[in-house]
């Protein structure tokens, strides 16, 4: 062929194809278009898509079935007009035939569920809708999501948001649900993760909880915007006993004796024979500013205890207030709990309308907004009842299928910022049982034990406590690797006298020679400060707070003892660790942790929630409860809807082996009594400011809701014990010396798979 003549056209394909990179110059003789011959390199075909105007109603069924239904969240007004839109320009007249609509809408709540968004649907919820339907359209073609279309990798960056833990958005995942799903991906990740027991407890503190409220008209909770302050506006606090009020009440409601599904088999009927309720109902509350005009009739109002500036009783809700006239009123329990100024409690009773009431701030009948005129004769009086964790969470069993129910609760909610039981419950445990076996397979055990030992009100200052503390060492450094406890808790006072107020014994310098003496002590066991995290608490008598409270109670939520104090014991576990050969063993380094009063202990994100609060409350209750006398003359009143009640409510247990004298004794009754005052409020502090400070815009790190998994409740005036209540494993170390005079040293073993604490007691 002429090299000069022009090539044919089959000789241009056959040089565009062997040609890696073909030129469009007429020089070269290709074509002005080259044809690339690669199939990988094809573009696919688009399909031309016909934007129509869908509106939301019309894609309301689609998406409820798509949304709740499937993947239990629920959409907003405006998010669902805002798919209508998008499924409308991208699956255009074929979303309903086709079933375009019901596959993209099925991504869109895979991917929200993954970048944590809350159970609502919403802009603002934990991830940006808005973010989402940007990615998606990307990846999109002929209304259908297209794989490897759309940067995935910039989309995760973009719509993770609070507590979520994607390290990237897979458009083409199946799988139904999101953080905790059995993806590909997340069994890729878990094999790479370390199996150490120890590298998944995290410590946080009470100023690092996520600060939220609960919206009373979207029924969710919300992450407050502002920033904490130490001086906030007098609104706060308000706030703060709006949401105690808020929290109790929609629990309240979702108690099954206040639900009127009378066709259930299970629910009793629940109404009083003096009540004007048809039969048949259930519980029912009255606001109190509905009492007005009212006058004789029986009522049960839920509100807040409180004094009136004359010094009596009154009851307070959102609505208004009422003097309170308790003298005749039968607790329920009998001796179960303690009802004191601060508390919410029930109150079953009769109004009676008066023109001038003693102890009313106003006098007569003022309304909505003040003290109403008349008084309320409580009949009987009881906490609201607790609800467990798992029913809080939406995580309980249907009862007789075995399968987790959908309905309600709070799953989706980051309650501490370790990401929800929904998004990380799942996949956190899998993560745990892949580490007890792991544990196994190197101890060759049957069974493996996370344990965690708890010393409650350690005072340095006293000499004795330095060689109880040894014998407490020496007992757990005997015993193998695996028998040893993981975790250390050490509860103050760490002394006796609060410290650099100017009057107790202690300065600044007396206080850091205490903690030197402890780092001596625990210099002679490198083995537990090799393989063990020590975590201490501080409490009422312990820097800075003691400064000026002189050991009386300081507003809680307090920061941890301050590192000036701490350096020995900090060299005292880099020494110990310096010397263990890390490269012959897996086990994490040993450290210690100074973290706040209250603070939380999360073993395996969700799984293991253990409250831990220093504080004398048991004193505190006795001081500040109401008493009430009954009238042996009066008769006794017809009480049968309370009796449901109390045995609804009433059901705490004592661990281990249930005798006669376990249940009898002055030390276990009072124990049940203090968890159940504790529970049934949802607070470790239920009392006025006036007597346990809070700091108005933390008052969400003292909330015990959901429950814990466990509870530590340091109560040097109250004897030891543990019990369980509703789920929640409550356990008090009492005092670490016990008075007397046979030198013992006392503390609690906890167990964390099997929730269950038992009280040890040795001689030294």
């Amino acid at each position: 062929m002429d090299p000069t003549s022009t090539p044919r056209h089959t000789d241009r394909f056959k040089m565009a194809a062997t040609d890696p990179i073909p030129s469009s110059s007429p020089g070269f003789g290709t074509p002005a278009r080259p044809f690339r011959m690669n199939k990988s390199h094809a573009p696919p075909a688009k399909t031309s898509i016909l934007p129509i105007l869908l509106p939301p109603a019309t894609l309301r069924p689609v998406a409820f079935r798509t949304f709740t239904r499937k993947h239990n969240l629920t959409i907003s007004s405006s998010a669902l007009q805002t798919l209508a839109a998008f499924v409308g320009k991208n699956c255009g007249s074929g979303w309903r035939e086709e079933g375009l609509a019901e596959k993209v809408l099925d991504e869109v709540a895979k991917i929200w569920k993954r970048a944590g968004g809350g159970v609502i649907v919403e802009e603002g919820k934990g991830a940006s809708l808005k973010t989402i339907l940007q990615t998606l359209e990307g990846g999109m073609s002929g209304g259908r999501v297209v794989s490897g279309k759309g940067n995935a990798q910039d989309g995760s960056s973009k719509v993770s948001g609070i507590g979520a833990d994607v390290g990237r958005i897979d458009l083409n995942n199946d799988s139904q649900g999101s953080f905790g799903s059995k993806s590909g991906d997340n069994e890729e990740d878990e094999s790479q993760l370390s199996i150490h027991p120890r590298n998944w407890l995290k410590t946080i503190e009470a100023f690092d909880i996520p600060r939220l409220t609960y919206n009373v008209d979207k029924k969710y909770f919300e992450a407050i915007k502002s920033k904490p302050t130490l001086f906030p506006p007098p609104s706060h606090k308000t706030a703060l006993f709006r949401d105690r009020y808020n929290l109790v009440y929609q629990r309240l409601l979702r108690n099954e004796s206040f639900q009127s599904s009378l066709g259930i088999a299970g629910v009793p009927s629940l109404q009083r024979s003096s009540s004007n309720l048809a039969a048949g109902q259930s519980y029912k509350l009255t606001p109190i500013a509905n009492l007005l005009g009212r006058s004789g009739t029986s009522h049960l109002l839920l509100g807040l205890l409180t004094t009136s500036p004359t010094g009596d009783l009154s009851l307070v809700d959102l609505t208004g207030a009422v003097a309170l006239d308790l003298s005749h009123a039968r607790m329920i329990p009998e001796d179960g709990a303690w009802f004191a100024p601060g508390m919410i409690v029930l109150v079953d009773g009769i109004y009676e309308e008066e023109e001038m009431v003693k102890g009313s701030v106003l006098g007569g009948n003022t309304g909505v907004g003040g003290s109403i005129g008349g008084h309320f004769v409580g009949v009987s009086i009881c906490g609201p009842p607790c609800e467990r964790r798992d029913i809080s969470l939406g995580t309980h069993t249907r009862q007789g299928t075995g399968e987790i129910s959908s309905s309600g609760g709070f799953g989706w909610v980051d309650f501490l910022g370790i990401g929800s039981e929904r998004a990380q419950g799942a996949r956190m445990r899998r993560i745990q049982e892949k580490c007890l076996q792991g544990e196994q397979e190197k101890t060759e055990t049957a069974s493996p034990r996370l344990r965690v030992a708890v010393m409650s009100e350690v005072n340095l200052d006293n000499m004795r406590t330095l060689d109880a503390l040894r014998k407490i060492f020496s007992s757990y450094n005997d015993l193998a690797l695996h028998e040893r406890p993981q975790v250390f808790v050490l509860i103050g006072n760490f002394v006796q006298k609060a410290v650099i107020n100017g009057g107790g014994r202690a300065g600044s310098i007396e206080y850091k020679e205490y903690f030197d003496s402890l780092a001596v002590v625990l210099s002679d066991f490198p083995a537990l400060l090799q393989h063990s995290t020590f975590v201490f608490v501080p409490g009422d008598n312990d820097p800075w707070a003691a400064a000026f409270t002189a050991g009386a109670a300081s507003s809680i939520p307090r920061q941890p003892i301050p590192d000036l104090f701490t350096s020995r014991i900090k060299r005292a576990f880099a020494t110990a660790n310096s010397e263990l050969d890390r490269s012959q063993t897996s086990t994490p380094a040993g450290e210690a942790l100074w973290t706040s009063n209250p603070a939380r202990l999360s073993w395996f994100g969700p799984v293991h929630d253990i409250a831990i609060f220093r504080d004398d409350i048991s004193g505190r209750l006795r001081r500040s409860a109401i008493s009430t006398k009954t009238d042996d003359d009066e008769p006794e009143p017809d009480t049968t809807m309370h009796e449901a009640l109390e045995n609804d409510t009433v059901s705490a247990e004592q661990d281990g082996p249930k005798t006669k004298s376990d249940t009898t004794t002055p030390a276990a009754m009072m124990a049940r009594r203090l968890v159940k005052t504790i529970l049934d409020q949802g607070t470790v502090s239920p009392f006025p400011l006036t007597m346990r400070p809070v700091l108005w815009d933390h008052a969400s790190a003292i909330q015990l809701y959901p429950l814990p998994t466990a509870l530590i409740l340091a109560d040097a005036e109250a004897s030891p014990f543990c019990m369980t209540y509703e789920g929640c494993h409550v356990m008090n170390p009492g005092r670490l010396l016990p008075e007397g005079s046979v030198p013992t040293v006392r503390w609690v073993e906890y167990d964390v798979l099997r929730n269950r604490g038992k009280v040890r007691e040795e001689r030294y």
